[in-house]
């Protein structure tokens, strides 16, 4: 397996990701006997279920401090002390000072809606080589829908990916009046590199959920959250047909990682130049919830 880089724009470098379960995932994408498992009971919701039930498990605590250590998680921005939590997966899912994310207050400016690893395109109907070129993005099958596919295949999309070492909370990205938010069923592949080299398709296979969020000069933005395995659950703390500043907390994932995607109507927002020109050789950046990602035409 290749190694995984990305740019880091809080220290402007290149780095190395420290993947975790990097064994698992490699057997259960790259290795036949682990492809047999992957679709026997990996990607089955059933596994991830099982799998939030042991980290929501008292005994589960014992593998927080482990992993703060591994991944040198800054504790200091933890709304709560670590030994606070009651399992792993509360501390997974777990609150930041306010002031640890800043939100960027130009009211012109678009925010990344989690701490992650992104990429950003100017044209979702233009995307054809994210981690592997020759793998076309379908947005009619992750819409589920010709009709609004057909409405955002000129317009501009980000996607988020979150590891299990970063925040699990997700935002939004602008202010705004969200809808409802609504379910599409499916499996629960992993979204990692590892395995989105192999098959892209995992994102519009997955489970994921739909928003919409009615704006003043962006028209209707989508916002998507897309599950993963060992994801429990995707729980949205919202509430819907009420204004939402922007920054405001959407909702947040249990134990796994996951990716959110936004995707805007055409001609109505302009990304990043930097962000796009690296995203166009398929190098994500990671940022935080709260910085700049683009600003509003």
């Amino acid at each position: 397996m290749s190694d995984i880089h990305f740019y880091n724009s809080l220290t402007g470098k290149t780095e190395k990701e420290n993947v975790y379960g990097e064994a698992f995932l490699s057997f259960a994408y790259g290795n036949p006997l682990g492809k047999m498992a992957l679709h026997a009971l990996i990607k089955r919701p059933l596994f991830s279920l099982w799998y939030g039930w042991r980290m929501n498990r008292p005994t589960s605590r014992k593998l927080i401090a482990p992993f703060i250590e591994t991944y040198g998680l800054s504790t200091d921005d933890f709304a709560d002390p670590p030994e606070s939590y009651a399992s792993f997966n509360e501390f997974f899912y777990r609150k930041l000072k306010a002031q640890s994310r800043p939100v960027n207050v130009d009211p012109r400016t678009l925010v990344f809606p989690a701490d992650a690893r992104h990429l950003a395109f100017e044209k979702a109907s233009m995307i054809d080589s994210v981690f592997v070129k020759g793998q076309r993005f379908d947005l009619a099958r992750l819409l589920q829908s010709d009709k609004l596919a057909a409405a955002y295949e000129h317009g501009s999309l980000v996607l988020s990916r979150l590891c299990p070492v970063d925040y699990h909370r997700f935002h939004f990205p602008l202010a705004g009046v969200p809808s409802t938010s609504e379910t599409i069923p499916g499996p629960l592949f992993s979204v990692s590199p590892i395995a989105l080299r192999r098959k892209l398709a995992y994102l519009w296979q997955n489970k994921r959920t739909i928003t919409r969020l009615e704006t003043t000069h962006c028209g209707t933005v989508l916002l998507l959250e897309i599950g993963a395995t060992c994801v429990g659950s995707i729980q949205q703390t919202y509430t819907s047909g009420r204004e939402v500043l922007k920054g405001a907390e959407k909702g947040f994932f249990a134990f796994g990682g996951s990716s959110t995607m936004v995707l805007f109507e055409p001609g109505t927002v302009r990304l990043n130049p930097d962000l796009l020109s690296r995203s166009a050789e398929a190098i994500e950046t990671y940022a935080h919830m709260g910085m700049a990602m683009g600003s509003i035409i």
